[in-house]
């Protein structure tokens, strides 16, 4: 929420599939470099696009470790400008 400036959105949608859910939330934020896209899930890595605002780098380090830990994953599609999507996928319970 914080790199969505204000008058900004941010939608979450849910899709099931036969083997893993999908949770994408969706901004209208600042956006990501496709260089730095991989990074952004690094612990404690800043973009220095963002270093004025408040911010230890481990909130999506997190998000992935916890998802890894129930045998999922993250991954973003942004570019600069336009926002960015996280998509977290989580597989179905057997």
């Amino acid at each position: 929420m914080k790199y969505t400036p204000e008058g900004g959105s941010i939608h979450i949608s849910v899709k099931e599939y036969e083997l893993f859910i999908r949770i994408d939330v969706a901004d209208t934020g600042i956006g990501i470099s496709e260089e730095e896209q991989a990074k952004v899930f690094g612990r404690f890595y800043r973009s220095p696009s963002v270093s004025r605002q408040e911010g230890a780098g481990i909130g999506l380090y997190l998000t992935r470790e916890i998802l890894a830990g129930q045998g999922g994953y993250i991954k973003v599609a942004s570019s600069p400008g336009n926002g960015s999507v996280f998509s977290m996928f989580l597989p179905q319970k057997a």
